[in-house]
């Protein structure tokens, strides 16, 4: 059988180098060099290590502060506290999910009584993190001995050790039929960077659904821009934002879900949309005193013909995310802007109009449109003390401009 989720081949700590050095840094001088490199700045990272070799072990410096530097990165997932406790590894931080999202979705599982979960393909043990703290007993498995370790580790570090059980083992041989839930986080990353087709997810996108179908309820993270032709009638999809940015589609399966319904969640308020069945297409009109942006998740999740019937709206261009009414609307859903001009796509017209107008501060949107915000904000040489948006778009197929202010 393939190994679904393997990243390196099972090994002693002392015949890997890698494990070899996450052991050096769990030793008393390992963690006085993590605790030293806490705040150093990378830019003078090659000082630091001349200085620290005095007196550490040249290996044992490299790994602390190759270790200090993703703890810098990981803070924006998972929040200095957390992160500056923990262990990464590079794959680690880069596939982790961030906290808020994580912990959402250990909401949605304990909400309904979970109380104990299968998380298989667990990495560094974000998911598990979470889950635990919502009181949830967790197996979390990954095949690499360097990441279980790291995930135990983790655990320990943050006191959740009593809650999470870390197996190193394949998750292809795992019974998961004592936990109430299932969880599955197919690495979606390989050597040449991201991957976009389901099946080539490890494990595949199919070999998870199957496993997602055996059990009571279930949870499978997968990237937002997973094609919704790939997604199969059991599941309840869900697209989730954080402060504006999409971040992960989670597909759930079982008892208390609604197989076929699509879902955007917007993080950190928890406000969620969702609708049973993708919507009639919305109407196409022109241009009104309001424009709204609807928020990532929405768009991922097919939502946005949803968001025009609530408003009494239209879209500007039957193949643009952009909303348009003459009456103003509120949602946490959208963002809203008073449209004050609408004119054919020309860059000598904007740069005119905006250097009447006095415009020093330019947000620049676009949508259908192939010009990059830097390079226009470039040709305007903006100066004055006023502020503006400008949206690129299509309207009606053709290049428009639309200029404005956000409301509120």
């Amino acid at each position: 059988m393939d190994r679904v989720n393997a990243t390196t081949p099972s090994a002693s700590s002392a015949d890997d180098p890698a494990r070899a050095a996450f052991a050096a840094l769990r030793t008393p001088e390992g963690e006085q060099l993590l605790a030293e490199l806490r705040d150093h700045d990378p830019a003078d990272e090659l000082a630091t290590a001349t200085r620290l070799r005095r007196t550490h072990p040249a290996e044992l410096v490299s790994a602390a502060l190759g270790q200090a530097r993703l703890r810098q990165r990981a803070v924006a997932k998972f929040g200095a506290e957390d992160a500056y406790r923990m262990y990464f590894t590079p794959n680690g931080v880069e596939q982790a999910t961030r906290t808020s999202v994580a912990a959402h979705r250990a909401a949605r599982f304990a909400g309904l009584g979970v109380r104990s979960v299968a998380d298989l393909c667990c990495g560094i043990g974000g998911d598990a993190i979470a889950l635990a703290r919502a009181g949830i007993s967790v197996l979390a498995v990954d095949r690499d001995p360097l990441t279980a370790e790291v995930a135990r580790t983790n655990a320990e570090a943050l006191g959740l050790a009593d809650l999470i059980e870390v197996r190193c083992a394949d998750v292809t041989e795992i019974d998961t039929a004592p936990y109430d839930a299932v969880f599955v986080d197919p690495a979606r990353r390989g050597g040449r960077g991201r991957i976009f087709d389901p099946e080539a997810y490890s494990p595949p996108l199919s070999w998870a659904t199957a496993a997602a179908l055996k059990a009571p309820r279930a949870a499978l993270k997968i990237a937002p821009g997973i094609p919704h032709e790939a997604i199969g009638p059991e599941a309840e999809a869900e697209w989730i934002s954080d402060g504006g940015d999409v971040k992960e589609a989670v597909l759930w399966y079982g008892e208390g879900f609604a197989p076929g319904a699509f879902r955007a969640t917007l993080l950190p308020s928890g406000a969620t949309l969702s609708a049973p069945a993708p919507l009639t297409a919305p109407p196409v009109g022109p241009v009104g005193r309001y424009l709204y942006e609807p928020d990532g998740a929405v768009i991922r999740a097919h939502l946005v013909a949803d968001l025009v019937e609530r408003c009494g709206g239209r879209l500007v261009d039957e193949t643009i995310a952009y909303i348009t009414s003459d009456e103003p609307y509120s949602s946490p859903y959208v963002a809203g802007y008073e449209i004050t001009d609408e004119l054919p796509f020309s860059m000598k017209r904007l740069k005119a109009l905006l250097r009447e107008r006095r415009i020093g501060v330019l947000t620049v949107k676009k949508r259908g449109s192939a010009v990059e915000p830097e390079e226009l904000r470039r040709r305007m040489k903006l100066s004055g003390p006023g502020s503006a948006t400008v949206f690129l778009t299509r309207v009606a197929g053709a290049p428009t401009m639309l200029i404005g202010h956000p409301l509120g």
